[in-house]
């Protein structure tokens, strides 16, 4: 008789726990569509603290009201959650899993990816870009197929300098084989004959029928692929891997062989690794993609430069002068060249001048030493006028300063010497 009392008092228990249960959860969703947030708090504590007992159903809708707690978002409402907890709230909806509660979970979902989404651009605007990158990842995790999400994630990740992770994520784009390539539909605006963007197809063709907008026409965008292992490249740059940069510069390449920039930074790799011929053949390759780079033009100036093949280079430091006027160092290689001109005579003058200061020169001799003398002096001259010319447009430039000042004490100027030493000590202080 006494194991029948046990029996039915377990059952009455059981009972009033499954009882308990549905209340607090309704309880707690009826708090969160009212955004008592405290009170649905306390409501779902409770229903929690009866968890081994809930059979699933119970289970699912307990985890899809946590989601909605830990993001307060009850009843449509707008977000409003800081990211730890927007965590929580995503990490909930993986154990929303009854039939019924499919609705609303795509609903919560949506409602977190679009705040996510949102949030992160607001913070990318305003240079907050760890957190940002957060966001994106975010979101992305709640829509696998919205790759352009991670895209975003990798990109505010290299600005936020989390190259680690950046790598990480650019590597998975990779993997997905992502381009971000999307179909665009444009027309002319007839007010402002500009060409506008449309979302899609039909809004498009709405304006156009409307008499707005003329000249409809589709396109597609560049591809990110190339950027993206240009960035790879360059994070493992970074980090000394310098083979698997290379590696990734080859595929990228390969993607866009019209792609200056990515020569460049292949060229940048070599030089880096040693390989001055290699670094001449990518700049060389990037002169003729982008014939007017001033960057590539100036590498290649000081490649020719280094060789001592003064001509060719000064060519190319003229070039960067016609895109660049106010490179510094093209203008100082300028001056430089025309000064290792003058240098070239000092071994001849040297050998005359001990012959002419003892009266031991022949007239022939004399005759050269002044002419060679003459020359030295022009040189200097002509490269005085350069770098003075500089002054113009950069008139407190430390480097030019430096050099004029070398240059006239060579030729004895005195005042131009001191002005030019002076400005130098004034700037370098």
């Amino acid at each position: 008789m006494m194991k029948k009392y046990i029996v039915l008092a377990l059952s009455l228990t059981i009972g009033f726990s499954v009882f308990a249960q549905k209340k607090e959860l309704k309880t707690a969703k009826k708090e969160l569509a009212k955004g008592n947030y405290d009170k649905a708090g306390l409501a779902l504590d409770a229903a929690e603290a009866l968890f081994g007992s809930m059979d699933a159903k119970s289970k699912s809708k307990y985890y899809l009201s946590r989601s909605i707690f830990y993001s307060k978002s009850g009843d449509g409402q707008t977000v409003d959650a800081d990211f730890n907890d927007l965590k929580k709230s995503i990490e909930a909806l993986e154990f929303v899993i009854a039939k019924a509660d499919a609705v609303l979970l795509n609903d919560q979902k949506e409602r977190l990816r679009v705040h996510l989404i949102n949030t992160g651009n607001s913070l990318a605007s305003k240079k907050n870009n760890e957190l940002s990158s957060n966001y994106f990842e975010a979101a992305y995790n709640l829509n696998t197929t919205d790759t352009i999400m991670l895209y975003y994630a990798a990109s505010t990740a290299v600005n936020a300098k989390q190259y680690k992770r950046s790598l990480t994520i650019y590597e998975e784009l990779k993997s997905l084989g992502f381009t971000g390539i999307k179909e665009i539909f444009q027309a002319t605006n007839e007010s402002t004959k500009e060409t506008d963007e449309f979302l899609n197809e039909v809004l498009r063709d709405i304006s156009v029928k409307a008499g707005t907008h003329t000249n409809p026409s589709e396109g597609f965008t560049d591809s990110k692929f190339p950027e993206i292992i240009k960035n790879i490249a360059i994070i493992y740059v970074q980090n000394g891997e310098d083979e698997k940069a290379l590696e990734a510069l080859d595929i990228a390449i390969a993607e866009n062989p019209e792609s200056s920039t990515l020569l460049i930074t292949a060229a940048n790799v070599y030089l880096r690794m040693g390989n001055t011929v290699k670094f001449k053949e990518s700049l060389e390759l990037a002169e003729q993609k982008d014939p007017e780079n001033s960057d590539v033009l100036l590498n290649l100036g000081i490649i020719f430069r280094n060789n001592e093949e003064n001509d060719i280079a000064r060519g190319y430091f003229e070039r960067v002068l016609k895109y660049n006027p106010k490179s510094t160092v093209a203008h100082l290689s300028i001056a430089e060249i025309i000064i290792s001109s003058a240098n070239e005579l000092i071994p001849e003058i040297n050998s005359l001048e001990d012959k002419v200061f003892y009266s031991k020169a022949t007239k022939t001799e004399i005759k050269r030493y002044d002419l060679l003398k003459v020359k030295q002096k022009e040189f200097l001259l002509k490269a005085s006028k350069s770098l003075e010319k500089s002054l113009i447009d950069d008139p407190d430039n430390i480097e030019y300063h430096k050099k004029l000042y070398q240059i006239f004490s060579n030729l004895g100027i005195v005042d131009k010497e001191k002005f030019h030493q002076a400005k130098y000590k004034s700037l370098s202080e």
